[in-house]
């Protein structure tokens, strides 16, 4: 019966690997190993949702995009967002669920709120639920999946014309990188981000300056880039 359990259907060999619990007591090869953030630039991430279009579906893309990228949230929290975790008058988000089922609050900016409204709009006259939901179906209101969000953000970075890897934690670096160059201090980072260790918010302390900057910091660049790429 063992020697059965070690051929797949074509009747060849399987490979050690792939057995059950052959990783198990093995820790991963890149353990404790930090890579520098390599997020998208301001101008690529505004073509990316250029790209996303007027859509109901483009509008519940580019909301999510903002989310990611102007407040800093991980993926899995900006799917458990509510419509009742948003306070647009104070610019904060209450994060309900972040890693370790830890609970904060964080900001985004005006130009974020003015990029999600449009989503907030359609969401309003949906069933009450996820702020992120299945638009339409059977499933309509109910939150949308991870992987159907990474999914449809890879094929619009692709028609973009980006040619580079756009996932939904490569927006969050660049939120935390713009904070670093602006000089925020390392805690209040770290509070954005939902960081339980300084050590991990210290990385981005040593990203480069960028060559170009508009008075107002990241923002009005972030502005300036979305009204030009429209003209």
């Amino acid at each position: 019966m063992s020697a059965l359990r070690n051929l797949d259907r074509a009747g060849r060999r399987r490979s050690p690997a792939t057995m059950p619990g052959y990783h198990a007591g093995r820790p991963p090869a890149n353990k404790g190993v930090r890579y520098p953030a390599d997020p998208p630039r301001v101008e690529e991430i505004v073509a990316v949702m250029r790209q996303a279009g007027e859509s109901v579906y483009g509008r519940r893309l580019r909301g999510m995009i903002v989310v990611l990228w102007r407040a800093g949230l991980r993926i899995h929290e900006a799917l458990a967002l509510a419509e009742s975790d948003l306070e647009e008058r104070r610019g904060a988000l209450l994060v309900r669920h972040g890693k370790g089922d830890k609970r904060r609050e964080v900001g985004m900016d005006d130009w974020g709120w003015e990029q999600l409204r449009p989503w907030l709009a359609h969401r309003a006259t949906m069933p009450v639920g996820a702020l992120f939901c299945v638009i339409d179906g059977p499933s309509a209101g109910r939150p949308w999946t991870a992987s159907a969000a990474r999914h449809q953000l890879r094929r619009l970075a692709a028609r973009a014309g980006l040619r580079r890897r756009f996932a939904p934690h490569q927006l969050r670096h660049a939120h935390a990188i713009e904070m670093a160059r602006e000089g925020v201090p390392l805690n209040i980072i770290q509070r954005q981000l939902g960081h339980t260790d300084l050590g991990v918010t210290s990385t981005y302390r040593g990203c480069p300056r960028p060559r170009r900057t508009l008075s107002g910091g990241p923002p009005a660049l972030v502005r300036s880039s979305w009204e030009r790429s429209g003209r």
